[in-house]
């Protein structure tokens, strides 16, 4: 398989994806939206495993998800890269938190 081909069809690592999803995300208010959400299924996953209420955990693909695509579709005006990539982007919304964290992406 050429490179060309795996430019065409996608990514052929995390390390090469990750620049595209920054990219996907230079608004200030989609990448605060996308940390909140994070903030939140960590809360709520949490509450849920310390209080045995694990009904709680069926919301947390619409607190994840809720929050990223308002940030994609009100403010990047763009369409959020999980469509078209899953798993790199559901890695890409966990090391993009942790690099909002430890001050690597602006918040």
């Amino acid at each position: 398989m050429s490179e060309e081909t795996i430019k065409q069809d996608g990514f052929s690592s995390f390390a090469e994806f990750y620049p595209f999803y920054l990219q996907e995300h230079t608004n200030d208010t989609s990448r605060r939206l996308h940390f909140v959400g994070s903030s939140l299924i960590i809360t709520v996953l949490s509450f849920a495993i310390l209080t045995g209420s694990f009904g709680l955990l069926l919301t947390l693909p619409i607190i994840g998800y809720g929050f990223a695509w308002i940030g994609h579709f009100f403010f990047e005006k763009n369409k959020p890269a999980t469509f078209k990539y899953p798993f790199y982007s559901f890695i890409g919304d966990w090391v993009m938190f942790k690099d909002i964290l430890v001050g690597k992406v602006r918040w």
